[in-house]
């Protein structure tokens, strides 16, 4: 399936839904421990695949109460071009429909290969892409550890629509545009004040509130470890589709393990 045929797999949500004024999906599923997990890509531009093998851990353990850690080095190293240029960077919706097809081991068959991580922003060197070695670590069975995305969808830009799947199904995967500004967050809301343009950069959504004062904004999960933002988090404008956060918003719902008797 090529590029402009995933484009077209659009969700949107009814309008009867009634959401909260705010939501954390750390709160309102307190007993995934994945929602917690602030991960370190490291020297290595694979922020496309942590965003997509989070989300789809933590709604593994929402909606089948299984708790699991998907590795983001099998999606790194093993999707190739398909999903764009590994440590280069990537394309998360292609890296949800590669989940679909494909699947994903645990981190405990294949860990990720930068374990140091490094201090964010502007990790240096950039560390060449992984090999794709389909082989557990740990002497499991590869396809054994295998777990599937049912299906890979992208959200319409409206912040409903983002919020109502949110609230419904679990954390989401979104990608937006990251200046100099950004690099340096401390605190607060954020919104793009000054800088250059740094280039894409993709991370997991998992919820929404509003400051006192009246702002609206979104609550996400960067993969730059827990030294930087407010512990590995950071809120952005909501409603406003700030650094076009709200126009690249993908996800897929976790399969069945029954169904992977048939892969």
């Amino acid at each position: 399936m090529d590029d402009g045929q995933e484009k077209k797999h659009v969700r949107s949500h009814p309008r009867g839904l009634k959401l909260p004024l705010s939501f954390d999906s750390r709160d309102a599923w307190p007993q995934c421990t994945s929602l917690r997990t602030i991960l370190d890509q490291g020297h290595c531009g694979s922020c496309w695949a942590f965003g997509a093998v989070e989300s789809l851990s933590d709604r593994f353990c929402i909606h089948f109460n299984e708790s699991v850690i998907l590795s983001e080095n099998d999606l790194l190293s093993c999707c190739g071009f398909e999903c764009g240029m590994g440590c280069g960077g990537g394309m998360p919706l292609s890296a949800w429909w590669y989940l679909v097809r494909n699947g994903v081991v645990t981190t405990e068959c294949l860990p990720y290969f930068d374990s140091k991580g490094c201090q964010h922003p502007g990790c240096e060197p950039l560390y060449p892409t992984p090999e794709c070695v389909q082989q557990c670590t740990d002497n499991s069975d590869w396809n054994s550890a295998k777990y599937f995305a049912a299906n890979a969808y992208n959200l319409g830009s409206d912040p409903y629509d983002i919020m109502a799947e949110v609230y419904t199904n679990g954390p989401v995967e979104v990608a937006f545009n990251v200046y100099e500004d950004f690099a340096h967050y401390k605190s607060g809301v954020y919104h793009y004040v000054y800088g250059d343009f740094l280039g894409g950069h993709a991370v997991k959504l998992i919820g929404w509130g509003t400051t006192d004062e009246g702002v609206d904004y979104w609550i996400l999960a960067n993969s730059w470890n827990q030294q930087w933002g407010q512990d590995g988090y950071f809120w952005i404008e909501r409603g406003v589709n700030e650094c076009g956060i709200e126009s690249n918003a993908v996800a897929g719902m976790p399969a069945g393990r029954i169904q992977l008797a048939d892969q």
